[in-house]
């Protein structure tokens, strides 16, 4: 798969510590808007999460939709869009390198919808299912670009935004 963008802090010593990571992310354009995650603050998060271990990268795409938005994704839709690397000081184990392989793809979903089943976190966060256009998506994040997973969402929506 392609790699769209690389986001690389440099803030990190090579002889540290690796934490990998893989996830997905779904990219899902009905009317021209974006099936995201909105948080109660008002930023957007793209749908997706971690890949299990022994999942293929489709099925946590599918897990993870249904879960985070009650979305059911049409697993023959599933089509590759890229991959998004970062590579930072952990925000967790500060002694540690994270190092994320975010795999993107655009989908489809089917017209019914199941209940949702987020995290405490999201709960917490007050996320809920929101369809916004890519200039709306970029405006919100704007504030929001300090948290590395806002500037990661923010990037692939602008790259999306300049494939369509």
């Amino acid at each position: 798969m392609r790699t769209l963008y690389t986001f690389d802090k440099h803030n990190y010593s090579d002889d540290m510590e690796v934490f990998e990571r893989f996830a997905v992310r779904a990219v899902i354009i009905r009317d021209g808007k974006l099936a995201m995650q909105q948080a109660g603050e008002g930023y957007y998060k793209i749908l997706g999460g971690g890949i299990d271990a022994g999942e293929s990268n489709e099925v946590a795409l599918a897990r993870e939709v249904r879960e985070e938005a009650g979305l059911l994704v049409v697993p023959e839709s599933i089509r590759e869009c890229g991959k998004v690397i970062e590579k930072r000081r952990d925000i967790f184990e500060a002694d540690k390198i994270y190092y994320c392989h975010t795999y993107v793809y655009f989908c489809d979903v089917k017209d019914e919808h199941v209940a949702a089943q987020m995290t405490d976190s999201e709960i917490r966060l007050e996320y809920h299912l929101s369809w916004a256009t890519p200039d709306e998506i970029i405006k919100a994040n704007s504030a929001f670009l300090d948290k590395e997973w806002i500037a990661r969402d923010t990037k692939i929506v602008e790259l999306i935004k300049e494939m369509c």
